[in-house]
């Protein structure tokens, strides 16, 4: 029996706006990034979920939160489902992250699995495989069930990646926009995409993520 889980990026923010990455930084949604949260939650009002998590930062909270007042759920919050954490690179604009550490971005761009973010950052196998595990074991505790998963952009690449099978290093070739709607299957182990990136409930939204 399949398990479906929506998941949905956080709605946007000043920093998503500035192309300053966020990470670990907890940071709130803008009013933009709050009206889409309001927003997702009408789209989804219908959709009868039986349980829903959240990552713990604030942006995916707020996002979380709107969503559980129109539905009428009670939300998981769960650290193991926040965004990678960036190390040195956190609270940078891309391009200041590629003028300051030229060598580390060259390393972040190409998507190399076992580069670590210094100052306290996490490999993409390791933030892969925190995902990978995060997102098993809520399938894996609602079998046939329809789940809500409120998170982040770099999680919303790891979960693409595991139901279409594309590798963690070869580049993005999807979009990730900010309060999209985004249905993965979970059937006997295997990971399956049903439906990506549907914003026909917004007005336009951010994927201000790099391609690599």
């Amino acid at each position: 029996m399949i398990t479906r889980i929506c998941l949905v990026r956080h709605g946007e923010t000043a920093w998503n706006a500035e192309r300053r990455l966020q990470g670990h930084t907890d940071i709130p949604l803008n009013d933009t990034g709050l009206a889409q949260a309001r927003a997702t939650a009408a789209s989804l009002a219908a959709e009868g979920f039986d349980a829903a998590y959240s990552s713990d930062l604030l942006r995916a909270r707020q996002t979380a939160e709107a969503i559980a007042q129109r539905c009428a759920l009670a939300i998981t919050h769960d650290a193991s489902l926040r965004e990678r954490h960036y190390g040195h690179f956190q609270a940078l604009t891309y391009d200041e992250a590629r003028a300051r550490f030229p060598d580390d971005y060259h390393r972040f761009e190409g998507r190399h699995p076992d580069f670590v973010f210094p100052g306290g950052g996490e490999s993409l196998n390791g933030f892969a495989a925190r995902i990978r595990a995060a997102l098993e074991r809520i399938a894996a505790t609602h079998p046939g069930r329809k789940v809500l998963v409120v998170t982040h952009g770099g999680v919303l690449d790891v979960a693409h990646r595991l139901a279409t099978g594309k590798p963690l290093d070869t580049p993005r070739d999807f979009t990730i926009p900010n309060a999209a709607l985004n249905w993965l299957g979970w059937d006997e182990g295997r990971w399956s995409l049903i439906e990506w990136a549907r914003q026909s409930h917004l007005h336009g939204a951010l994927d201000e993520l790099p391609n690599s």
